[in-house]
């Protein structure tokens, strides 16, 4: 293909930029929003650390900042990510946002996953005389460790959508060579090219989660 020849190059590193922005992004926000999540179901009523309060005032900041549409809450933090990162635009900056975006994003997916775990493993665990940090790392996390895989997984393919809007700042990646080159120059071949590698990306990453989440529930 022609746009191939011409646009190889910007594609690749398109490629690998999108990559690198939604694989770290997840990470961090995962460093925040596994805590988060955790809190959300242990701090419930009848659970092992009961606070109403505490879980009442967080799940309100949580759905809070969920409730904002990633392109607003983007701009909106321009001025956070210029401070933080000397720059608004570019790779590194976006990772900013994404994270943002994406921490009440994994909070709720990682409670869904605690909740679908049988409550007689959690007393079984309080029986035997563990303690309740054993209880989230040593019964918890590994019981919901299929289902946070697939969580992982959604919360991945979600920021390559969301990366994608960061081109519309100069975000970079496949999301601002569509719109700075598939859009403003009008090379729709070149549109369409990165609408197929963003979707090969999203397929990769669900099959890899699927995969994941089946072998690790059959050694359980």
């Amino acid at each position: 293909m022609d746009v191939i020849a011409e646009f190889g190059d910007i594609l690749a590193k398109g490629t690998l930029d999108t990559l690198y922005m939604v694989f770290a992004a997840t990470l961090i926000a995962y460093i925040f929003g596994l805590p988060l999540g955790i809190a959300l179901v242990v701090t419930e009523d009848n659970h092992i650390l009961p606070a109403s309060h505490f879980n009442r005032a967080l799940g309100t900041v949580v759905n809070v900042t969920r409730s904002v549409p990633f392109l607003i809450l983007m701009i909106a933090l321009i001025p956070f990510t210029r401070a933080i990162m000397g720059t608004a635009i570019g790779v590194n900056a976006s990772i900013v946002p994404l994270v943002i975006g994406a921490t009440p994003f994994v909070a709720r997916l990682v409670e869904g996953s605690m909740k679908e775990l049988n409550k007689g493993i959690i007393e079984a665990a309080t029986s035997m005389g563990c303690s309740k940090f054993e209880i989230i790392y040593k019964v918890m996390i590994p019981e919901s460790l299929p289902s946070l895989i697939l969580g992982a997984s959604l919360t991945t393919i979600t920021l390559v959508g969301y990366s994608a809007m960061a081109g519309v700042i100069g975000g970079g990646g496949l999301g601002d060579i569509a719109i700075r080159y598939g859009y403003y120059r009008y090379e729709s071949d070149l549109m369409v090219v990165t609408i197929l590698l963003l979707i090969i990306i999203v397929q990769v990453i669900q099959g890899i989660g699927n995969r994941l989440s089946k072998r690790i529930n059959r050694l359980n």
